[in-house]
């Protein structure tokens, strides 16, 4: 027997302010910015309070002061946001049976066939008010069956309230909103989208397909479906075991520091490049060694969820002077990112300054145009080719292990 499915999208209200808010009640019902504190930072998020001034995420701080001076600004702290992340995570685990994390502040739920035993949007009500309850922390959440219309949904919920969409009135619901609504239309698409003097979703609505297909191409397809209401992506249980990962197994076992610390630097800049490629953050990094006597250790370290190299690199350095044995030779070394989820470009705009973030912006605008090792560590040098798998484009990964040096 199929049952209608039924899909929650939950998402923390203004998470980062609201993490703050929590160790420090002086700022409620304030405006506050989180970002890069310079005067050359951006913003990373802000308050409700703060939205009324036009103040919006990735705007530079300095236009921010401006539009409202007496804003707090904080910078930001992934550590204490990575924590409270975790606190709901683990208030969803023990509730729901089928959840995705996509992101350090969204889920997907996936109720379908619950509605036998109890309602689904009990089930997701309650649910709602236990994370409040126990993490203190506003929660949103749309109802509906799938996961576009759910999170679009949500984002009309907010704040801190649900909304459900009956079963058969997913396309009135969606008609009178912006297309800028729709997830994937960002502002190339909108843009293109209002060229063509399409500003409302029931305009795409009452489009033919195949002129969205001519338009748009591919993208032009799924955003007719997703305006439509229609989108049958499964919720993919999630695992704090995602991970993406390189190894290099050594032709000649090795005792050569230098060589040993140069493909290690150029191995975890070249994952957390993959990282940021794939809008992703890693909370969980984890090295490996083999020696030539084949025993292998491994030991792993928990960090604030980040995707840049100077946060990165020192970890695994750090876990490589921990394992390391300088009276053995090297057979194999790794490294492995885990706990993965997406949101990579909102945290890596805590950055102190706008140089720092432009600079890694534009080294990873060059890999993209010329290629992984185009623009490398100097430390890194040394090192041959680094896996170019991305791992987050569908392809299977190439036989990593026994890549040779």
């Amino acid at each position: 027997m199929s049952f209608q499915r039924s899909i929650v999208h939950m998402d923390l209200d203004t998470f980062f302010v609201s993490c703050e808010r929590l160790l420090d009640s002086r700022l409620n019902n304030k405006p506050v910015l989180i970002g890069g504190t310079s005067n050359r930072g951006v913003v990373a998020s802000c308050s409700y309070e703060a939205r009324r001034f036009g103040i919006h995420s990735a705007m530079p701080m300095r236009l921010a002061k401006q539009l409202c001076p007496e804003a707090i600004i904080l910078r930001g702290n992934s550590g204490i946001y990575t924590k409270f992340s975790q606190n709901v995570t683990e208030v969803i685990k023990d509730t729901v049976p089928l959840y995705e994390k996509t992101s350090i502040d969204e889920f997907y739920i996936d109720l379908t066939g619950m509605d036998k035993f109890f309602g689904c949007h009990k089930l997701a009500s309650e649910l709602r008010q236990r994370i409040i309850k126990e993490t203190g922390l506003p929660i949103s959440f749309g109802l509906s069956v799938n996961k576009t219309v759910s999170k679009i949904a949500t984002g009309e919920a907010k704040p801190n309230n649900e909304i459900r969409i009956i079963s058969g009135s997913e396309k009135p619901f969606l008609a009178p909103l912006s297309v800028k609504k729709i997830p994937m239309v960002g502002n190339v698409t909108y843009k293109a989208l209002c060229d063509l003097g399409v500003k409302r979703i029931k305009t795409v609505q009452d489009m033919p397909m195949e002129l969205m297909h001519r338009v748009l191409g591919k993208n032009g397809l799924v955003i007719w479906k997703k305006a439509n209401g229609i989108d049958n992506s499964p919720v993919v249980q999630y695992h704090e075991r995602k991970s993406i990962s390189t190894e290099r197994t050594f032709n000649k076992d090795t005792t050569d520091v230098t060589k040993l610390k140069g493909i290690i630097v150029a191995m975890a800049e070249n994952l957390a490049y993959q990282l940021r490629r794939g809008n992703k953050l890693t909370a969980c990094i984890t090295f490996k060694i083999r020696y030539s006597d084949f025993q292998t250790y491994t030991q792993q370290q928990r960090i604030p969820y980040s995707a840049m190299d100077h946060t990165i690199i020192p970890v695994v350095l750090d876990l490589y002077q921990k394992l390391y044995n300088r009276r053995l030779l090297v057979r194999l070394i790794g490294v492995k990112f885990s706990h993965l989820v997406e949101g990579g470009h909102q945290i890596n705009l805590f950055e102190d300054n706008e140089k720092q973030l432009r600079l890694i912006e534009a080294i990873d605008k060059m890999r993209v145009r010329y290629g992984d090792r185009a623009v490398i560590n100097a430390a890194g040098m040394d090192a041959k080719s680094i896996s170019r798998w991305n791992p987050f484009n569908g392809e299977p990964p190439p036989l990593l292990a026994n890549r040779r040096q």
